[in-house]
């Protein structure tokens, strides 16, 4: 049965009767204007088919179709073509089709689905809605944008009235300043700040960060990073428990576990709690702090109680400070003092304070030690001021060198010769096939020390000794040493944990 336009209100009003006399606590779905109507029970009862501009409103909701089904015993419309939903005057949703549920307030929306809601879009191919709380969700793919970036993800929801939506597998964003691909994520339209809740990388031109928990503000690039979080940039590395980061001054907080590796410069600064500035290039490490400096050939493991990195005034290189109770290790080479300073640019190490240097089965101590480490062999020790070498020849027995300078040369990461400069004295064990004939105690101004396998194999006196060769048994306790003489084993760190044994005062 067909009705022209002109009848279409009186038979509203015969249909409409019956659902104002069954509710009272239910607002029904209202039409409040269709082209024609059609009412037929043999094609689908309790239905009244609406055609033509129609517009139906409930509760703050406004629908326009070109046509639709009103179902007058469950307060249900099923709307075709061009639908478009208008709520509250602010969220305005488009469709292809749309179910409404005027009893939950519930709709189902397919085909070109569009929301708007201010600033933010969303478009999917099905949507629900539900109307009383404002949120849509999505099961199939859905893609958001708002003024700054674009979200795509498998399935997501969004929360109109907080302005926020959340997303699940398959999270992909764009927008002009970074990429973010995530597992999962909450976004805030209004504020722009990105909740990591799932395995996240953020990309920008420079860096990469990553996380599994933790917020990102995609306005100024701030960020709190947690559950194995990682900065990665072209030239380091930072892991920690927790990284905070605010892009705009470049700085940045490494706390628990904290790692800031220098690639170029073959670094790792370790502590507990690293603080670093990107822009500056600069990083302190305190709570465990250590350096690892490594090569293809082996690794220089290093405590303190504070590190600082600070650049070079050569670009791309870097001065790395230790202070206080400093010990470092390597399998060919140990030592300990109070301050150091590495120099990136030649691999330059020196020590402050009661320096101390083992290499082998040599003890190597002065006011002053500097290690170089040059292109070509040999690498050099310099010992300032009151420089003294000691070698243990056997239990109780010592090779001693003492002078005013020394300079020592490495080979193959073995000390082949010594060089004293000023107040040069020695002693050591002489030795024939048989064994050890006497101890040799030389005076000269001027010495030159030759090793093999850290034993002393000749000594050349550049400038006329004074010296004489005692048989050991005419050796008293006190001539055994010479003055300054000390033997600190017990302070050696002797594997990599040992560096991080405190010294006893």
């Amino acid at each position: 049965m067909k009705l022209k336009a002109t009848t279409c209100k009186l038979i509203f009003l015969l249909v409409l009767i019956p659902v104002f006399a069954f509710s009272q606590t239910k607002k029904r779905v209202d039409i409040e204007q269709a082209d024609f109507l059609e009412y037929n029970e043999n094609i689908i009862q309790n239905a009244q088919r609406l055609i033509g501009n129609v517009i139906i409103t409930h509760e703050g909701i406004r629908m326009w179709c070109d046509s639709a089904y009103s179902y007058t015993d469950t307060n249900m419309v099923d709307a075709y073509g061009h639908v478009h939903i208008l709520k509250d005057d602010t969220l305005h949703m488009y469709s292809n089709y749309l179910n409404y549920n005027g009893d939950t307030k519930w709709a189902v929306a397919t085909g070109n689905v569009k929301l708007v809601n201010k600033s933010t879009t969303l478009t999917t191919d099905t949507l629900d809605f539900d109307m009383a709380q404002n949120i849509g969700f999505y099961d199939d793919y859905g893609t958001v944008v708002d003024s700054t970036s674009t979200l795509n993800s498998k399935i997501g929801q969004y929360y109109a009235d907080l302005n926020k939506a959340y997303f699940k597998k398959e999270v992909h964003v764009f927008s002009e300043d970074y990429t973010l691909d995530s597992d999962t994520l909450i976004y805030d339209t209004q504020t722009k700040v990105v909740s990591i809740v799932g395995p996240t990388h953020i990309h920008d031109e420079e860096t990469t960060l990553y996380a599994e928990s933790g917020f990102y503000n995609s306005i100024t690039g701030n960020a709190e990073l947690y559950n194995n979080p990682m900065i990665t940039g072209e030239e380091q590395e930072v892991i920690a428990d927790s990284i905070f980061y605010d892009k705009t001054t470049g700085d940045g907080r490494a706390i628990g576990n904290a790692s800031i590796e220098d690639y170029k410069n073959r670094m790792i600064v370790k502590g507990n709690r690293v603080v670093y500035n990107e822009t500056q290039e600069t990083a302190m490490a305190t709570d465990s702090a250590h350096l690892l400096l490594y090569s293809e050939k082996d690794t220089l493991y290093l405590h303190a109680d504070t590190l600082k990195s600070i650049p070079d005034t050569i670009p791309d290189e870097k001065l790395v400070m230790a202070y206080y109770q400093v010990k470092f290790f390597r399998d060919d080479m140990q030592g300990k003092c109070d301050s150091m300073v590495y120099w990136s640019l030649d691999s330059t190490i020196q020590l402050f304070h009661d320096p101390v240097v083992w290499s082998d089965n040599n003890q190597m101590t002065g006011d002053y030690i500097e290690m170089i480490n040059q292109t070509n062999d040999p690498d050099l020790v310099k010992l300032d001021h009151n420089a003294f070498i000691v070698a243990m020849e056997d239990s109780g027995r010592y090779n001693q060198i003492k002078g005013r300078d020394m300079l020592g040369y490495i080979r193959e990461n073995e000390l082949y010769k010594i060089d004293v400069d000023g107040n040069g004295q020695s002693i050591y064990y002489a030795k024939d096939k048989n064994g050890i004939i006497g101890l040799n105690k030389a005076i000269s101004s001027t010495i030159e020390i030759y090793l093999d396998s850290s034993k002393i194999k000749k000594i050349v006196f550049i400038k006329s000794p004074d010296g004489q060769l005692m048989p050991l048994l005419e050796i008293s306790e006190d001539e055994k040493v010479l003055p300054g003489f000390h033997w600190l084993d017990a302070i050696r760190p002797k594997r990599v944990e040992d560096i991080f044994e405190r010294q006893k005062k």
